[in-house]
């Protein structure tokens, strides 16, 4: 379910004492960022402000993520579990999440694989308006939307051709540069892989 002003009091306040364990999640790598605990006031702020904010259990006090470091979450949207007594904050983090300036509070643990290709896409979207010097992918952005075509063409020819003759190996490392071209073209066409998605998502539930 997700909370809006209307439903907070359905919540399973009694139950947990007031406070809720919310986890925050990064709304595109799916990362699971921190953990931290939410009062009524707490969600109401949140909602308001667009910016996560949790009831600091050690200062006795509201307390938004990132008031003093800048740090701030951005709220996509807040759930609840079907037992209503655990939040799930999908957020666009602003800087690291961790106080230890790490990129989440788990920053050693394994992470889903899928989750790189979000963080892929977000390094690319970040040089499209880069030096065409500094990188290839910059360069790449520079040359427009018909040469980045012509390299997703080219990338799929290869692609099926390592597939056609039985190379693995080749159609790893083909599939791999098909998908950075891919990215590369929708960012240049100011979409992302998440448009993409959403077709595959509602073609599915048809």
């Amino acid at each position: 379910m997700i909370i809006t002003n209307d439903n907070i009091q359905a919540l399973a306040w009694d139950k947990m004492d007031g406070l809720l364990p919310c986890v925050v999640q990064h709304a595109q790598s799916g990362k699971v960022q921190m953990l931290g605990y939410m009062n009524q006031a707490a969600i109401e702020k949140t909602l308001s402000s667009g910016k996560v904010t949790f009831f600091s259990r050690s200062k006795q006090r509201l307390w938004t993520k990132g008031e003093t470091s800048g740090n701030h979450l951005e709220l996509v949207h807040l759930s609840v579990d079907c037992d209503q007594d655990c939040l799930l904050a999908l957020v666009n983090p602003i800087g690291p999440t961790c106080h230890l300036g790490n990129e989440t509070c788990w920053d050693s643990a394994e992470t889903p694989a899928f989750s790189f290709v979000a963080e892929l896409e977000q390094v690319l979207a970040e040089r499209k308006n880069a030096d065409p010097d500094s990188s290839y992918t910059a360069s790449l952005y520079a040359k427009g939307i018909k040469r980045i075509s012509q390299k997703v063409g080219e990338e799929g020819v290869e692609t099926a051709l390592a597939a056609t003759v039985g190379d693995l190996e080749e159609l790893k490392n083909e599939s791999a540069d098909l998908l950075y071209h891919l990215i590369v073209l929708l960012q240049a066409s100011d979409l992302s892989l998440t448009d993409a998605i959403n077709v595959l998502k509602a073609r599915h539930q048809k």
